[in-house]
């Protein structure tokens, strides 16, 4: 990677990528990069005439809602969000995610702020982005220890949502629903499919058309710099001043 693009950036970059088929994307609490992801491909939708409606819940000018996240529900519910962002303490090889903690029920080691409205995002929602920024046996298991919201249902079930990608500090997976199976797409450019292998936790599929997760271009750096990132100050004022001193 060039060592004047910051991770941060190739991340927005990549997930900007996921995004251009898009008509609405919402983005929910403590997802800095997300939000920038956002807001960049709504811009580029407007050189393409093309209009992205972006939601995002820390935002005041980005946020069109007045009950915060009940609307947000009721609006995915409606099939009137695209695509979603959804986190995890663990994440694993069927697209469980845990968001309650990690341990063995009663005796919990640790707990964490909870499920809140993840499942019924994970149902409704077309496209769920799974963004886990570490990648590690810790983070990528081969089993999550609570289910806050399954990554796959039984055919029988309504489900018109579910996960599409999984994007981390060091790769970019496609999920197969059928398969119920991760499988690998993109690298960063400074890892291996080996490394890769050795830091997840559950097993995976390899693309036959693997790439590597190439750097923003020029133009599309100027604008995240230039454009978006006095955006996302708005919101995540902390990490801007991390990211770009602004």
């Amino acid at each position: 990677m060039n060592s004047d693009i910051k991770r941060e950036e190739l991340l927005i970059s990549q997930l900007a990528d996921l995004l251009v088929n898009d008509k609405h994307v919402a983005v929910g609490a403590a997802s800095p990069i997300p939000g920038a992801a956002a807001l960049l491909a709504k811009e580029e939708a407007k050189l393409n005439n093309k209009r992205l409606r972006v939601t995002i819940l820390h935002s005041n000018k980005y946020n069109n809602f007045t009950d915060g996240a009940r609307e947000l529900f009721d609006c995915a519910a409606q099939g009137r969000i695209d695509t979603f962002f959804l986190g995890g303490v663990q994440i694993d090889g069927q697209a469980n995610i845990n968001l309650v903690g990690t341990g063995t029920y009663p005796k919990i080691e640790k707990r964490f702020p909870g499920s809140f409205g993840s499942a019924l995002m994970y149902f409704v929602v077309p496209q769920i982005i799974l963004f886990r920024e570490e990648h590690s046996p810790r983070t990528l298991v081969d089993q999550v220890d609570f289910i806050s919201a399954p990554g796959a249902s039984d055919e029988n079930i309504y489900r018109p949502g579910g996960p599409k990608y999984l994007i981390t500090n060091r790769a970019l997976f496609k999920f197969n629903k059928n398969l119920k199976k991760f499988s690998l797409l993109k690298l960063n450019q400074n890892q291996t499919i080996q490394d890769i292998k050795e830091l997840t936790g559950f097993k995976f599929d390899i693309s036959e058309n693997i790439s590597d997760m190439l750097n923003p271009d020029t133009t599309r750096l100027k604008t995240l710099r230039d454009k978006i990132a006095p955006m996302v100050s708005e919101f995540y004022p902390e990490f801007t001043n991390r990211i770009w001193g602004i």
